[in-house]
C-alpha cells in the first residue's frame, strides 16, 4: 500500500488544534495521548460494541436524534446496556464539544463497548463492569481537492453480508471484511472499495454509501445487504422533497459504468463525487452538476434536522 490517506473518502485537513483535544472516557476527560481503555475491554479484544460518527456544523450536531436512534437500536439488538441512557449520551456529547470549545467543523466519534472482561473471550457473561463509553471529538474539514477531482473506486472481490451472516446495520466495531475490501482497492491504485452483495448487485463502498445518477434520477442500493447511512437517507429525502426521482433499487456494475455521474455519502464528507470506477471514467470524468445539487440539498436539509 503506497497511497496516502489524503486520498480517502474519510480524509481531512490537518488541524493543529487536534493535538490538544480532550477525550471523554467513562465520564472523565483526558488529553488524547493519555486516553486509555483496558486491554481486557470487549471492544479491544473482540470488536464487541457499537459506534456513531457525528458532524458538528454551526453549533449543531447534524441528525443527532437519528444517530441516537441507531446507537440504541444497535446496542439493544446485541443486549449491550449502555447505562447512560439517551439523555446521558446526548449530554456527554455536548459536554465534550463544550470542553473542547468546538462550534463548527468538528467530527465526534462515539464508541460504546460491552466493557472490561475477566478474561478475553467471546462469552459476554465474563464482563465484570459497566459498558465502556468513549467520545473522540476532532476538528475535521474534508479535503477540498477530493471534491474537485472526485474519488476513484475499485470493485472488491469481498462481498457485503446479509443480516443472517453479519448485520451491517448494527454499526458494529467489527469491520474486518470492509477493511479487507479497502486494502484490496488501495493495492489496485484506487481510493476506496466498491462492494457488491452476494447476488452480484452493487451494495455500498467500504465506509460510505454509493449513488449513481442516470437520466436525472438518483439510484442507491436497497440496503438489504449493507449499512444504511443517515447521510444517505437525508440525501434521498432532500432529493425527493425537491420534486426529483430517487430510487432504492438493485443495479449492476454495467449500469454503474454507464452512469452519468456517481458519488458517495458519509457523515464526514457529506456528498463526495466519484469520477473513476475500475479504471473507467464516469460521465465526463469530472464532478457533475447533479452531484453538486445533491450536496447542496443535503446540507440544507441536514441543518433543518
Amino acid at each position: 500500500m503506497t497511497q496516502s490517506a489524503t486520498q480517502s473518502a474519510q480524509s481531512y485537513m490537518d488541524d493543529p488544534r487536534n493535538a490538544d483535544v480532550l477525550v471523554y472516557v467513562n465520564g472523565d476527560y483526558f488529553r488524547r495521548d493519555e486516553a486509555r481503555v483496558s486491554v481486557f475491554d470487549s471492544g479491544f479484544a473482540l470488536g464487541d460494541g457499537v459506534w456513531e460518527g457525528l458532524r458538528l456544523v454551526n453549533g449543531r450536531l447534524i441528525s443527532l436524534e437519528a444517530h441516537l436512534d441507531r446507537l440504541f437500536e444497535g446496542a439493544g439488538s446485541i443486549a449491550l446496556n449502555i447505562g447512560l441512557g439517551r439523555d446521558g449520551i446526548r449530554a456527554a456529547l455536548l459536554e465534550t464539544l463544550k470542553r473542547n470549545d468546538m462550534q463548527d467543523g468538528a467530527h465526534a466519534r462515539l464508541m460504546v463497548t460491552r466493557g472490561v472482561k475477566k478474561t478475553p473471550n467471546q462469552d459476554p457473561r465474563f464482563v465484570i463492569g459497566d459498558a465502556t463509553v468513549v467520545i473522540v471529538a476532532e476538528y475535521k474539514t474534508p479535503r477540498p481537492e477530493l471534491r474537485a477531482r472526485g474519488l476513484s473506486l475499485f470493485t472488491s472481490t469481498f462481498r457485503t453480508s446479509g443480516p443472517d451472516v453479519f448485520d451491517l446495520r448494527l454499526n458494529s466495531h467489527s469491520r474486518l471484511n470492509l477493511i479487507q475490501a479497502l486494502i484490496q482497492a488501495i493495492n489496485a491504485g484506487a481510493d476506496e472499495a466498491l462492494m457488491l452483495d452476494p447476488r452480484g448487485f452493487v451494495a455500498s463502498c467500504n465506509s460510505t454509501n454509493f449513488f449513481i445518477v442516470r437520466r436525472g434520477e438518483l439510484w442507491t442500493s436497497t440496503g438489504g445487504w449493507n449499512f444504511r447511512g443517515i447521510t444517505q437517507q437525508t440525501v434521498l429525502d432532500a432529493w425527493r422533497a425537491a420534486g426529483w426521482v430517487a430510487r432504492e433499487c438493485d443495479f449492476t456494475l454495467a449500469q454503474v459504468y454507464a452512469a452519468d455521474e456517481a458519488f458517495v455519502t458519509g457523515t464526514l464528507g457529506g456528498v463526495t463525487p466519484v469520477t473513476r470506477i475500475d479504471g473507467r471514467v464516469i460521465g465526463d470524468g469530472t464532478p457533475g452538476p447533479l452531484t453538486q445539487a445533491a450536496s447542496e440539498l443535503y446540507l440544507a436539509e441536514a441543518l433543518r434536522r
